[in-house]
């Protein structure tokens, strides 16, 4: 019996022991908390699906992150240390980006077309520029037929004059002249200036037309291309709402 009893103690202890897992240490996270952190190996295959996927949308959002810092931390747009920007061009006034009412009320010094409106809230420069190629064709006609009673209701005193000693010399040599034009001339804003309530504005006009003259040594006919810079000037507190023309100047093609 003693030798079958450690025959048996013998056997039991070379049977294989079972294998223990031993729970890896916590981690303190926080103060109460514990985290306990699982290899994503040893993880369920539901557990590494869903790790890949956190991955995956990680790396999305990165991309989509530095897609935007691209675009957004660009500098778009005129920043406030570049200054005022390009220039405008010469003789034209510029117009305030912020409503008219708006600058009035802050008591900012307007200029140009926006003073102008300032003082005639009606003004509309597109009429302006209907009427002034109409006064154009009206006066150089005039002038071509010695129409004094039309021309000197659109004339200052001192254009008048002018006109009235060209118009008399041209008699004096018994020449008489007739105008056509070809089409009706280009009219363009070239500067708009403010002096209390009187506006001066000047344009700039691009005609082609033929005048056909009479005379002592017979018919001619002579076709132009001119470009000049009319001034009309007008006072806007004025009842009246004809633009007079007090300056002609020439002006470059």
């Amino acid at each position: 019996m003693p030798a079958q009893a450690a025959c048996c103690r013998r056997a039991a202890n070379m049977a294989p022991r079972r294998m223990q897992c031993r729970p890896r240490p916590a981690i303190p996270f926080g103060k109460g908390e514990t985290l306990y952190i699982i290899p994503s190996l040893f993880a369920a295959p539901e557990t590494r699906l869903q790790i890949l996927q956190l991955i995956i949308f990680a790396g999305l959002a990165a991309v989509v992150l530095f897609q935007l810092y691209s675009v957004l931390g660009r500098r778009v747009g005129r920043q406030p240390e570049d200054g005022a920007g390009p220039k405008p061009l010469p003789g034209v006034q510029s117009v305030p980006d912020r409503p008219l009412d708006d600058a009035l009320a802050s008591g900012v010094s307007l200029s140009g077309l926006a003073a102008v409106k300032g003082v005639d809230p009606t003004f509309d420069l597109a009429h302006f520029l209907d009427g002034a190629r109409q006064a154009y064709v009206t006066i150089v006609r005039a002038y071509s037929s010695g129409d004094r009673e039309t021309l000197k209701p659109l004339l200052a005193p001192i254009v008048n004059d002018a006109f009235e000693a060209g118009m008399k010399a041209r008699e004096d040599e018994g020449r008489t002249e007739e105008t056509e034009f070809a089409h009706p001339p280009r009219a363009d804003l070239e500067k708009a200036e403010l002096d209390g309530a009187i506006a001066q504005l000047t344009v700039r006009f691009l005609a082609e037309f033929r005048t056909r003259g009479k005379g002592p040594e017979g018919e001619t006919v002579d076709d132009r291309r001119t470009a000049e810079l009319w001034t009309f000037e007008r006072n806007l507190k004025s009842k009246d709402p004809n633009w007079i023309l007090i300056r002609v100047d020439a002006a470059e093609a």
